[in-house]
C-alpha cells in the first residue's frame, strides 16, 4: 500500500462511488446516499490521531461514526486506497484487520477476530483488488490473496491464494482464475445445489433398482407419491 497524505487518500474515497457505482446521479447524493464512503473518510482522520497517540479521541470518533453511519472501523486498522465500502450497513472491520488496495466490500461483511489475546494479530490480511459479497465472514489472522472473490453470505476461517474464489460455510477453493467482471458473483457456481443434484440422482438410481427387485417397495413407494401429491395440492389450495 503506497504512501501518500490523509488529504488525497480522503479525495480519492469520494470518487470511488462515481468510478464503481452506476446508481450514482450527482455528487450531492454523495453527502446522503453513501455511508461506507463517510466511514472510511471518518476513519482516515481517526486513523490518524490513532497513529499520533491520541487513541481515545480516534476511538470516540469512530463511535460516532459508527452511530451515523451503522458501520463499525476500529481506527487502529489499516485500510489502502481506493477502498470502497458499497451499501455498507453493518459492514465490521476489526482493530488489527489489513485491507489493501481496489478492495470492494459490500454490506453485512465482517473481518473479525477469532481470538481474545492482546497484544497480537487477531484480525484477517485483504489482498489488493479483493472483493467480498454481501454478508461474508472473513476471521481470524488468515491472508485472502490478490484478485480474490468471497461470495455472499460465506464464512472464510483459512487463508486463500491469490486469484481465487471462496464461497460457503466453511469457505472453500472452487476456482482460480478471476473472472474479468469483478461484480459477477451470478457466475459463482452453486456448490450445494450441484451436491445436492448428484445426490438426488444417486438416490433416484438406487431406488429404481431396489423397486424392479422388490414388490413390497414398489408398493410401498406408491404409497408415498400418492401422500406427495396429496401434500402438492394442499400448497396449491
Amino acid at each position: 500500500m503506497s504512501k501518500i497524505s490523509l488529504w488525497a487518500h480522503i479525495k480519492e474515497d469520494f470518487v470511488q462511488p462515481l468510478l464503481q457505482d452506476p446508481a450514482i446521479n450527482s455528487k450531492i447524493e454523495l453527502f446522503f446516499n453513501y455511508p461506507g464512503v463517510w466511514a472510511v473518510v471518518n476513519y482516515r482522520m481517526a486513523h490518524a490521531l490513532h497513529v499520533k497517540g491520541f487513541r481515545t479521541l480516534a476511538r470516540v470518533i469512530m463511535g460516532i461514526s459508527q452511530i451515523i453511519t451503522n458501520i463499525d472501523i476500529h481506527p487502529a486498522c489499516t485500510i489502502g486506497r481506493r477502498v470502497f465500502l458499497d451499501h455498507a450497513f453493518g459492514v465490521v472491520i476489526g482493530e488489527t484487520a489489513i485491507v489493501g488496495d481496489d478492495v470492494l466490500i459490500y454490506q453485512g461483511v465482517t473481518l473479525g477476530g477469532v481470538s481474545l489475546a492482546r497484544g497480537m494479530k487477531r484480525h484477517p490480511t485483504i489482498g489488493n483488488k479483493t472483493v467480498i459479497g454481501s454478508g461474508a465472514k472473513v476471521l481470524g489472522d488468515i491472508h485472502i490473496g490478490e484478485n480474490c472473490r468471497i461470495g455472499s453470505n460465506s464464512v472464510v476461517v483459512k487463508s486463500i491464494p491469490d486469484d481465487s474464489t471462496a464461497v460457503g460455510i466453511p469457505a472453500r477453493i472452487i476456482e482460480k482464475g478471476r473472472d474479468k467482471n469483478p461484480m459477477a458473483h451470478n457466475k459463482i457456481p452453486d456448490i450445494n445445489k450441484e451436491l445436492f443434484i448428484y445426490m438426488f440422482k444417486r438416490i433416484k438410481i438406487l431406488e429404481e433398482a431396489v423397486l424392479k427387485s422388490h414388490h413390497d417397495a414398489k408398493v410401498k413407494d406408491d404409497e408415498l407419491e400418492s401422500i406427495y401429491k396429496c401434500y402438492l395440492e394442499s400448497v396449491k389450495e
